[in-house]
């Protein structure tokens, strides 16, 4: 009777042993589950979606949408947003506090701006490329122009020409003819963009007698021809400048695009679209 007790006893104890384990095993699969989990939810952090806005000069719109469609390609949990206006109008925008992550501007003067008001991030602020001003006519047109001087002949009725208070094609152009001593006669016959790709749409349409715009612009339509460069020393060198905006809310991702920008990589299709790296 005892020795049955005993038994009875033994293998209670050991149907308990068992059980224990096996919640013991249980609880540290669950643990193990738990933390693949999170190491699953981790790696998903890190490859969260993330949007970029990007303000950018006018007359960058066709290569930086080559750029954004090549950029998204390699790197699909971001999405690139650009708007493009003239350069003075984008940075009211950033000064009037709307999102932005990136800014591209035609002229440091802009850029500047916002530096000294603390609105950019100072040390993401890099010279990236560098263009050219030149004179268009339309290709059709049967004036005979040679050169930026050549505006104040009587057929010359109208040029189309940036706001020279917020478009920086407009204030090297007004830099230009003022050299030139002719920017009296050439504001009298001015008509005014509000960006340059407006004053290159007014010469494709024979709206005005010619216009100022960059070379890049020119090269993107066969239907203006190129007069003549701005005179050497007439302008201050083309410069556009980049950066992070300091209230971006995506600001490693900004940075990793603002280095792509910079890379060979991306420099050749800037090169195909007639700008050239801009000396540091």
């Amino acid at each position: 009777m005892n020795r049955t007790k005993k038994k009875n006893g033994f293998g209670n104890k050991r149907l308990w042993g068992v059980a224990f384990a096996m919640s013991l095993l249980l609880a540290m699969g669950g643990c193990g589950a738990k933390g693949a989990a999170e190491a699953k939810e981790d790696g998903k952090q890190s490859e969260e979606k993330a949007e970029l806005t990007i303000l950018a000069a006018a007359s960058l719109t066709d290569v930086c949408n080559e750029l954004k469609t090549m950029y998204e390609r390699e790197h699909s949990n971001v999405t690139l947003t650009f708007s493009y206006a003239g350069s003075g109008a984008l940075q009211t925008q950033i000064e009037e506090g709307a999102p932005a992550d990136l800014f591209i501007s035609a002229a440091k003067k802009q850029m500047n701006a916002l530096k000294e008001k603390n609105l950019m991030k100072e040390d993401t602020i890099c010279n990236l490329l560098e263009n050219k001003v030149v004179l268009i006519v339309p290709k059709d047109g049967k004036l005979e122009l040679t050169s930026f001087e050549d505006v104040k002949k009587d057929t010359v009725t109208m040029i189309g020409i940036g706001e020279v208070e917020s478009v920086p094609a407009g204030q090297y152009a007004k830099k230009i003819f003022t050299n030139l001593g002719l920017w009296e006669t050439v504001e009298a016959k001015a008509n005014f963009g509000t960006d340059v790709r407006t004053v290159l749409g007014w010469v494709e349409t024979s709206a005005v007698s010619c216009g100022v715009v960059y070379a890049t612009d020119a090269y993107s339509t066969d239907l203006v021809k190129i007069v003549a460069e701005a005179p050497e020393g007439s302008c201050d060198p083309v410069i556009y400048p980049a950066g992070v905006v300091a209230s971006s809310k995506n600001i490693t991702t900004a940075e990793a695009f603002l280095a792509f920008l910079k890379s060979d990589e991306a420099m050749k299709v800037f090169k195909d679209y007639g700008f050239v790296k801009a000396a540091e």
